[in-house]
């Protein structure tokens, strides 16, 4: 599901997406490989070996042509789709690279080592990354370390030190991207897990609420049959239709609360507030104070929750009993309150899970909740960050 910022996961047209790119990223290397060499003057290099340079050239736009295969071709047969493949083809690319710097001193065979090992930590873990960077780091640094080469002269060992730097440099910045995507990767596979649990938690709360009352109509209206109490037995059974049916919408506006089009806070409790004055015939206002504002979905979804049990509360336990619903949007938290009066007529006693449901709702959004009885009646009061 998407987010409500717009992010989503990352399918195949994607990720094939991301697979053409980074194979016209490896041609243009090729591209720029081949280039250079070509456009070369005929006695540039330590040795001059035109031949030797061109097998070099040819060598490593091979192995980068083959990875660009592999690329764009997922679905090729072991081991040429595994990722050591990959990294075996990007370690010949690289000594040919190699070779070719020491034999040319080429522009070109630079920008591959940096490409190659760049791509290698940004495409493989470390265990495979890093033994390439140190086999480049020793194909280039034989100069510097000790006098190996007497016929180098320093400023040439200047430049491969140089070059050393910058690979590390280049390969400790690749390896950071790579770690920021896993961690992005990790936050998104964490989203999607919560609002799972998120969903799950509401279906749960509402089947469990509805079937269990559904449970006990229909257990009574079996031995009111019994008993050839049809009369009772039939209303029984209407109050158990009619939990069902108020159970089915319970979800219907739960799913939709969870979705990015879903109504506005103030909207919803209106729509509360017009169920309650159709099924008891009583007035229930509903007053909003503050700046209105969009909450975060799971924010929303346990407000209007609270104010669904909370009325549906005062039409079991005070019948008879007008309901005041206010919602107050602060600068840092948004509150809201719902009120009665006693009721007119006796009520089913409580006992019930609707209070510890709605306080572990507000727990869980790091907010509190107060419900018990006052001067004039009984009042739930809900507090969440805001």
């Amino acid at each position: 599901m998407p987010s409500r910022d717009g992010r989503a996961e990352a399918g195949p047209e994607s990720r094939r997406r991301n697979a053409i790119a980074g194979a016209f990223l490896r041609l243009a290397v090729i591209a720029l490989l081949i280039g250079g060499q070509a456009t070369s003057p005929p006695g540039f290099g330590l040795t001059g070996d035109r031949l030797t340079v061109t097998a070099l050239t040819a060598a490593a736009a091979v192995t980068l042509t083959l990875m660009v295969v592999i690329r764009l071709r997922p679905a090729l047969p072991s081991p040429w789709n595994d990722g050591l493949a990959e990294a075996v083809l990007m370690g010949l690319t690289l000594v040919a690279a190699i070779a070719l710097a020491r034999v040319a001193d080429s522009g070109p065979a630079v920008a591959v080592l940096m490409f190659g090992v760049g791509a290698a930590a940004v495409r493989h873990p470390l265990s495979r990354s890093l033994p390439l960077l140190l086999l480049t780091l020793a194909g280039l640094g034989s100069s510097v370390v000790g006098p190996l080469s007497p016929s180098i002269t320093p400023e040439a060992r200047q430049h491969d030190l140089s070059l050393c730097v910058s690979i590390c440099v280049v390969f400790a910045v690749a390896y950071a991207v790579r770690q920021r995507r896993a961690a992005t990767a990790a936050q998104a596979g964490e989203a999607v897990l919560a609002e799972r649990a998120r969903i799950a938690r509401e279906i749960h709360d509402i089947l469990a609420h509805s079937l269990s009352a559904q449970i006990v109509h229909l257990e009574g209206a079996r031995l009111l049959l019994r008993a050839d109490r049809s009369q009772e037995a039939l209303d029984r059974v209407e109050r158990a239709r009619e939990l069902a049916k108020q159970g089915l919408e319970e979800a219907r506006r739960a799913v939709a609360a969870l979705r990015d089009d879903a109504q506005p806070l103030p909207a919803a409790l209106d729509a509360l507030a017009e169920e309650f004055r159709d099924a008891t015939g009583e007035e229930c206002a509903v007053v909003v104070s503050g700046v209105e504002r969009r909450l975060p979905p799971e924010t929303e979804l346990a407000m209007i929750r609270t104010a669904q049990e909370a009325v549906t509360n005062v039409r079991r336990h005070a019948p008879g009993s007008p309901v005041t619903v206010r919602l107050g949007f602060g600068d840092r938290e948004c509150e809201l309150e719902v009120v009665n009066p006693p009721g007119d007529e006796p009520g089913t006693p409580g006992g019930g899970y609707g209070l510890v449901g709605m306080r572990e709702r507000a727990e869980l959004l790091g907010g509190t909740l107060e419900a018990g009885e006052t001067e004039h009646g009984f009042r739930v009061r809900l507090r969440v960050p805001a």
